[in-house]
């Protein structure tokens, strides 16, 4: 699956110092809290609700997600830089991974 090629919804925030992907849920109330955070901290992100998108895709994501982070997949399911992950919304995680303390 090339996650790359995904029909995300992107957010133009004030701060575009990180690449930020979430997997979200429409219906799921910790995303909705993670994307208004990312909102309160003016972040540029992109999103997918893969609650709205085909079976076979959102299990193809699920499958590629486990893969290259080895982690049961969770919503929201976010991704920093291609490299770090946070699965959930804990917002000190978010803070501290994203490198927010001074903002906080």
């Amino acid at each position: 699956m090339d996650l790359q090629a995904l029909s995300y919804t992107k957010i133009e925030g004030r701060h575009g110092s990180h690449e930020i992907v979430v997997y979200a849920l429409s219906t799921c109330g910790h995303c909705r809290r993670a994307l208004t955070f990312l909102d309160s901290k003016g972040l540029s992100y992109k999103y997918l609700y893969v609650d709205l998108i085909p079976l076979e895709t959102k299990n193809a994501i699920k499958a590629e997600l486990r893969s290259l982070f080895n982690e049961n997949v969770a919503f929201p399911f976010a991704i920093i830089d291609g490299r770090e992950h946070l699965v959930g919304f804990i917002e000190a995680d978010w803070i501290l991974t994203l490198g927010l303390g001074e903002q906080a």
